[in-house]
């Protein structure tokens, strides 16, 4: 079988295929057409159109993001030293976060010391006397989803 398949006029026919003196495609056959949609589009775009399988928090930053909004400045809280009568306000989705406190700039710069900071109640730094405020901008509620931050 393989004598009549790689016989002499089978290969010359192949000889004459592989030839230099034709000449080759450079591109393909088939293109592709590929249109680019300007900002100002009508249509609106979805997370789905974006990434397909974003789940969670993943995907309310993609559709904030699509929205021109940045739900991420909430995790890096610039202003004045908060004092008893303007706490430095901090921004959670939650009811509670914990916050870090550097505090002030200069000669009164300290070890970053962490606590829990709760919606409606200001807290004091133990080490510098900042006052810090909770502005709850999301869904509220407990970050662990138990409701019972107490009794652990």
């Amino acid at each position: 079988m393989w004598r009549r398949l790689f016989s002499s006029s089978n290969l010359k026919s192949l000889h004459t295929a592989l030839s230099p003196s034709r000449p080759r495609l450079a591109a393909p056959l088939l293109t592709r057409h590929v249109t680019a949609h300007s900002g100002a589009s009508s249509v609106k775009r979805r997370v789905e159109d974006v990434v397909p399988i974003a789940t969670g928090h993943e995907r309310e930053e993609i559709q904030a993001d699509l929205e021109g909004r940045d739900i991420l400045e909430i995790n890096h809280p610039v202003g004045p030293f908060g004092t008893k009568e303007a706490p430095a306000v901090v921004k959670s989705y939650f009811d509670r976060r914990i916050v870090g406190c550097p505090g002030d700039e200069g000669e009164d710069e300290h070890d970053v010391v962490w606590f829990w900071l709760e919606k409606g109640k200001p807290k004091e730094c133990p080490v510098c006397s900042q006052y810090f405020k909770l502005e709850v901008v999301g869904p509220g509620g407990d970050p662990y989803g138990h409701g019972d931050h107490d009794h652990h």
